[in-house]
């Protein structure tokens, strides 16, 4: 159809379509806007909004206490290590030197030196019983982690089993509240989509097209691209399904459609040739021409060929005579591009020869009785 525009309106028409797209284009900035803030209706759950508290509260307190428990324990633990290892050291320094004296006891045998011995013995049995209280106190630290670890280990086990379940009931949920999100949003996308087809059966040549178009680009965007993602899968059945549901309602539309078609070619090829010349706008037979179909059935014909005046396959007139210059031109053609004669203006033949018989033989021919 461009051929047939005028210059300034290719350019508007295209600053039309600029228009439809960036209409199209707000349309869908807000719908998605939209879109993604339906999840919002619905409130966030918890897993604490399935647990049984009444029984999940008590192992919680028990997991609590016995990590404050085995924290303090393993604090004091490392204190008590550390005087462990000092009463250690200590001890051992203490039987070095007892050994260091012994030795030197023996080598000059004085029995004068026996209260000594005795003290130092006791000394050193001393340090060995420090020692081994601290030791002791090591390893009461060490029970304490121990039976604490042991508890929490118990209660946590107890608590994941109540965790499992409640996490099954938050998992059920979450679906049931997907497929409410999602009727959500196909109810807000499924009436867009009905009603741009609407638009695009009756309005898609009315005098706001770019407002008809960018509505149905926005509504094809937000069900096939804003609507897929959040899709319940289900395997895919339900993206199979729908797939086979939009196949084949276009599919019946584009069926239909074609026998409409059909038909109503059928019936215009029926009608007088100045009938459907008259029926074919100025713009939709110059377009045809150009592709080198006929006006009429859209079939191919060769017009370059200056025998062919007529569509060979529907018979509708293509190539008629200037009735000023007699040159031949294009039946759909407004004017004559030899002489510009108005086609409007142009006298029958038939009706030509009647005036020029009349005038030749005195007046007009009478119509015979």
């Amino acid at each position: 159809m461009s051929k047939s525009l005028r210059l300034s309106e290719k350019w508007f028409r295209r600053g039309l379509w600029l228009v439809a797209l960036v209409f199209a284009s707000f349309l869908i900035g807000l719908g998605g806007t939209v879109v993604g803030d339906l999840p919002r209706v619905e409130r966030a759950l918890e897993l604490d909004d399935f647990i049984d508290r009444a029984a999940a509260a008590p192992l919680r307190e028990t997991i609590k206490a016995a990590e404050k428990t085995e924290l303090a324990a393993s604090r004091e633990l490392e204190q008590i290590s550390l005087q462990l290892s000092a009463a250690q050291q200590a001890s051992a320094n203490a039987r070095e030197t007892f050994g260091n004296w012994i030795a030197t006891r023996r080598a000059t045998a004085q029995p004068d030196q026996d209260p000594e011995l005795i003290a130092r013995t006791k000394a050193l049995d001393a340090l060995k019983n420090k020692e081994d209280a601290v030791q002791r106190k090591v390893d009461a630290q060490h029970q304490i982690v121990i039976d604490a670890r042991q508890g929490e280990q118990r209660a946590r086990e107890s608590l994941a089993v109540l965790e499992r379940d409640a996490q099954d009931k938050l998992d059920a949920e979450y679906r049931r509240v997907e497929l409410r999100v999602f009727g959500y949003r196909l109810a807000l996308t499924l009436p867009l989509l009905a009603v741009a087809g609407w638009l695009f059966v009756k309005k898609r040549k009315g005098t706001y097209w770019p407002f008809v178009w960018g509505f149905i680009f926005f509504a094809l965007f937000a069900f096939f691209v804003e609507l897929v993602p959040y899709m319940p899968s289900y395997g895919g059945y339900v993206r199979y399904v729908v797939g086979i549901l939009v196949t084949v309602l276009v599919g019946r539309y584009a069926i239909v459609a074609l026998n409409r078609y059909l038909a109503r070619q059928k019936l215009a090829e029926q009608q007088p040739d100045q009938v459907r010349r008259e029926e074919l706008s100025y713009d939709t037979a110059l377009t045809r021409l150009g592709k080198n179909v006929c006006p009429g059935c859209e079939r191919p014909v060769d017009l370059k060929n200056n025998e062919i005046d007529f569509c060979p396959h529907c018979g509708i007139g293509l190539f008629d005579h200037c009735g000023q210059c007699e040159t031949r031109k294009s039946a759909f053609s407004k004017f004559c591009h030899a002489c510009g004669t108005s086609a409007a203006a142009r006298v029958p033949l038939a009706s030509a020869a009647e005036s020029a018989n009349s005038f030749t033989s005195g007046g007009p021919v009478q119509p015979a009785v």
